[in-house]
């Protein structure tokens, strides 16, 4: 911290008191603070319509807060680079099925490619595994991401715990980035608004034991940026920062 530049100031005895005080007042102001100017008076929240009682269910599931224990899928040492991405999804399919159908929570058709990936390699939609401690315990934890219809993309996060692996979370959207922040999953999706985006951040919440999305807004897109049109073949980008997020070589087919 830089110590404050101190003046001194001297005045001639014979001088009144008067002259006196506005040299001395003149001499204190050189490189001392300065006023911004009237501060604005601070204004409490008011509430509307007290009388209206508080909703007691959320109106649509949003997905935040599920996990799911990954059945079949061992980490004893707790390194997740060494799973299998595509095994890690079927087994998941398994954990997580559909409420209303009892089927997997993804389209029929893109489980049908899931199994596939062995024997077609090309078209499996299941992509390249990042990793990153998103938990904060000192261990990597495993984010991977599988491509839907229509440009949708469903990403999900699993953590090592006890020996095996948990799922923290699981959200699909169309997407225009994914990127990893910190201890930040950050989603970029087309906003109906021309000029704008909405801008979703997943955290890791320990009372929860879950990512949840603790920011979630809509933001104008700088001009820097040409309007995003998707092309038939897009595949979304994730921009990985820092030595954790590096991918793996690629995704390899599930060992039987």
């Amino acid at each position: 911290m830089r110590p404050l530049r101190r003046v001194r100031c001297r005045a001639a005895a014979a001088l009144g008191a008067v002259v006196g005080a506005v040299l001395l007042t003149g001499c204190g102001n050189g490189g001392g603070l300065r006023s911004a100017g009237p501060t604005p008076v601070a204004v409490g929240p008011a509430r509307l319509w007290p009388e209206l009682p508080p909703a007691s269910a959320a109106p649509y599931d949003y997905g935040e807060g599920e996990t799911a224990r990954i059945p079949g899928i061992k980490v004893p040492d707790g390194d997740v680079h060494r799973l299998d991405p595509v095994a890690v999804v079927r087994a998941g399919l398994r954990a997580r099925p559909n409420r209303s159908s009892g089927t997997a929570d993804l389209p029929a058709d893109t489980v049908r490619k899931i199994n596939a990936c062995r024997t077609e390699p090309a078209a499996c939609p299941v992509l390249r595994p990042y990793f990153r401690d998103l938990t904060g315990d000192g261990r990597d934890d495993l984010v991977l991401g599988i491509r839907l219809a229509d440009h949708q993309l469903s990403v999900r996060v699993y953590m090592p715990e006890a020996g095996g692996l948990t799922r923290i979370l699981s959200t699909s959207d169309a997407v225009i980035s994914v990127e990893l922040a910190g201890r930040d999953l950050i989603m970029r999706v087309p906003s109906a608004i021309t000029g704008y985006e909405y801008r979703t951040a997943w955290s890791w919440d320990a009372r929860q034991r879950a990512m949840l999305p603790t920011q979630d807004e809509i933001q104008r897109i700088p001009p820097s940026r040409a309007p995003h049109a998707l092309p038939p073949a897009v595949r979304p980008t994730t921009t990985p920062t820092g030595p954790t997020a590096t991918p793996s070589a690629g995704v390899s087919a599930e060992r039987r």
